[in-house]
């Protein structure tokens, strides 16, 4: 079985996850419905005042101010929540190739915002991985450490992180303190953080890396562009 089919049944089966999800929603709130017009009334009165509608993931932004792991406006109309994996090809293929595009689309003019969370999958390396992308995050160079790692990923397989290769990642990224930079990176200060964004990404059932929510709506694989765009056009009521 090729990797590409693999790809294709761990998404298909989060989609018919998500599906039956917002089927138990549906018929939750069909029962609702029944009760009396006071109720009714009253959820109107609510609904009236509530936050823009999400997707069935819902709504997983977290607009932390001045967040070194995000891209975009605060109060950007459309949130993408990416998972993501140092270690993972297809993480690296869309930071190569579709998160440009969509940052020159989206991002530069307030539209999109876009947020990292960690999903270390593929072993210590990933986790060893994550740790250095958040000690670079502490130095206000995660993008470009990001980046850097994605520019240098095999065609095929999974990336060798060794802590050596962290650190020249670190170097080409332009961190200015390297020796905090492995000191962080090789301790536990950042562990909790990359567990809590693991465990979420399990609560929504994610199989694989690249995983994403735009406004809560699920996408799964480095997908074309044109998804990206048709779902964040429709999210920004364009």
């Amino acid at each position: 079985m090729t990797s590409t089919s693999r790809s294709t049944r761990r998404r298909d089966a989060w989609l018919l996850g998500i599906a039956v999800l917002v089927a138990a929603v549906l018929v939750g709130v069909l029962v609702a419905g029944t009760r009396g017009n006071d109720q009714l009334e009253s959820a109107q009165r609510v609904g009236a005042n509530a936050a823009p509608e999400t997707g069935p993931l819902g709504d997983l932004a977290r607009r932390t101010p001045s967040d070194p792991m995000a891209l975009g406006a605060i109060d950007a109309p459309v949130v993408m929540v990416a998972f993501s994996d140092f270690r993972c090809p297809f993480c690296a293929q869309f930071s190569l190739e579709t998160e440009p595009q969509l940052v020159d689309r989206y991002v530069e003019d307030g539209k999109l915002r876009i947020e990292w969370r960690d999903l270390p999958i593929f072993g210590k390396q990933s986790f060893d991985a994550a740790r250095a992308g958040r000690t670079a995050a502490a130095q206000e160079k995660f993008w470009e450490f990001t980046h850097a790692v994605y520019a240098d990923a095999p065609a095929t397989g999974h990336a060798d992180l060794t802590i050596a290769a962290l650190e020249s990642f670190a170097q080409q990224a332009g961190i200015p303190d390297l020796a905090r930079f492995t000191a962080d990176a090789t301790g536990t200060e950042f562990d909790a953080a990359i567990n809590a964004d693991s465990d979420k990404a399990r609560s929504l059932g994610i199989p694989a890396t690249p995983a994403f929510s735009v406004n809560g709506d699920p996408v799964l694989g480095a997908q074309p562009l044109s998804e990206f765009v048709d779902l964040i056009d429709t999210a920004a009521g364009a």
